[in-house]
């Protein structure tokens, strides 16, 4: 089968595209928004083809994955034609919760909407939409966790713009806990943001094959965020074999079984689970191990590429 998508989302997509189709990745003059192309940072397979826009129409796409309201119209210019399409939605709705609409309510014909959390599927208004959920696969890093440094590792992209939805704001009582090594584009500046001393909140940008031996040279993994999806790098982290401090928002409590870390909304509990953790590196690599075969056993790639395989077999046949 040959699968058009957008590099829109590059971890999620460096798992869906380790499956058995030939996936063909629009790029157009500068790597704009609609056409990235093949991903730089992340390993992706041979597999992946980019193509420019002019060339999709003689591509023999079998099969669309749309992942923004507005890549239904691009398909239509693009391909002259409309292909069977499914619409994968990686975020938790922002705006009037719980009552936002999904953009696939919109567009016209009965497109499949995939979820990628059950607590994103209860969240969206999908108006009477097919609706799937197919929780994410992650490609395993192996258990790389050796905790040599007594350090909370945390990852997000743009903490200062994005505030409150990642936690930003409490960064500075865990940092009382722990020296805090916060990985991902737009963190330089953030101890300086947060009045924080440099030694107590550094900032790293890495690419992800340098971010996940950095993540595991750290203690612990400490996921802040108030409002998301699901993020990647708490699975990531789980599967390095990290043991995990997390915020009981979305999906995390599905997500980290209760020996596998501390999932909490109280933040005096989770910065003693923090200051638990660096103390005791025997009890860190425990709860690691246990949040690894969690991870392993509910994210694993396997069990998401057939779960895919099942979906896009449906929506072909």
């Amino acid at each position: 089968m040959r699968i058009l998508i957008w590099h829109v989302h590059g971890s999620w997509t460096t798992a869906f595209v380790q499956g058995p189709h030939t996936y063909l990745v629009p790029v157009t003059p500068g790597r704009g928004p609609d056409g990235l192309g093949r991903a730089r940072t992340f390993d992706w397979p041979g597999s992946v083809i980019e193509l420019p826009p002019e060339r999709l129409r003689e591509a023999g796409v079998d099969l669309v994955v749309l992942q923004r309201p507005h890549e239904y119209d691009l398909v239509r210019r693009w391909l002259g034609r409309r292909p069977p399409m499914v619409y994968l939605e990686h975020n938790a709705p922002h705006g009037d919760v719980p009552d936002t609409r999904h953009p696939v309510a919109g567009l016209p014909g009965d497109i499949p909407l995939v979820h990628v959390t059950h607590f994103n599927r209860l969240m969206w208004d999908a108006a009477g939409a097919e609706t799937a959920v197919i929780e994410h696969g992650i490609v395993d890093p192996g258990p790389l966790w050796t905790g040599e440094l007594p350090h909370a590792a945390v990852v997000v992209n743009e903490p200062v713009r994005r505030g409150r939805t990642t936690g930003t704001d409490l960064l500075p009582a865990f940092a009382r806990a722990a020296p805090l090594d916060v990985f991902g584009m737009g963190t330089d500046g953030l101890a300086g943001h947060l009045g924080l001393p440099p030694g107590r909140c550094r900032s790293h940008e890495l690419v992800q094959r340098e971010l996940h031996t950095a993540m595991a040279r750290r203690r612990l993994y400490l996921h802040p965020v108030r409002w998301t999806s699901l993020g990647l790098s708490l699975l990531e982290a789980m599967h390095l074999g990290m043991p995990v401090a997390a915020l009981a928002t979305t999906e995390v409590t599905e997500a980290v079984p209760p020996d596998a870390g501390v999932v909490s909304n109280r933040i005096d509990v989770l910065t003693d689970a923090v200051r638990d953790f660096v103390a005791d590196p025997a009890h860190a690599r425990a709860v690691g191990e246990r949040a690894r075969t969690a991870a392993l056993a509910r994210y694993g790639l396997t069990r998401f590429l057939d779960d895919w395989e099942r979906l896009l077999k449906e929506v072909t046949r």
